[in-house]
């Protein structure tokens, strides 16, 4: 264990995420969405649900304010305009942990094709369908890092 982490952030994804830089994406995938062959590494999050991995994620990495869309989920297919009670909760999150973002909505197969370009996808273990969040890692603005001390 390490002070100040998450403790859901296991060796694999805490390196993920940490070798990410400014505008690479994390794909937060739930339990049916074919995360091992699109291409992406895949860090297995098994028994943990997609929002217990959004939040720890969020918890540590901002978003990026320089993109229109940071934060994307799945639509529902023949459902455009349906919004999930899951995707709702990922909402909450990320204006709780990361601030004013909308989250977008992408169609099932666009969504897809964006996860195939994605620095990493987070297989969870989530039973909900349509739990798959897509976040583009911002940066740290000064200060809000630990400064580096010479020696």
């Amino acid at each position: 264990m390490l002070r100040g982490v998450h403790p859901l952030l296991g060796p694999d994804l805490l390196h993920a995420l940490r070798s990410m830089g400014h505008g690479d994406e994390i794909v937060i995938a739930d339990g049916n969405f074919p995360a091992a062959f699109l291409g992406p590494r895949v860090v297995r999050a098994d028994g943990l649900t997609a929002t217990a991995v959004a939040e720890a994620i969020l918890t540590h990495m901002p978003l990026d304010t320089f993109a229109p869309e940071a934060a994307l989920r799945m639509e529902v297919v023949g459902d455009p305009g349906s919004v999930p009670e899951v995707c709702r909760a990922f909402e909450t999150l990320i204006a709780r942990l990361a601030g004013p973002f909308p989250l977008a909505a992408l169609e099932r197969f666009a969504f897809y094709e964006r996860a195939r370009r994605a620095a990493v996808i987070v297989a969870t273990g989530e039973p909900r369908i349509y739990a798959n969040l897509i976040l583009k890692k911002g940066v740290l603005e000064a200060g809000a890092a630990p400064a580096l001390t010479e020696g």
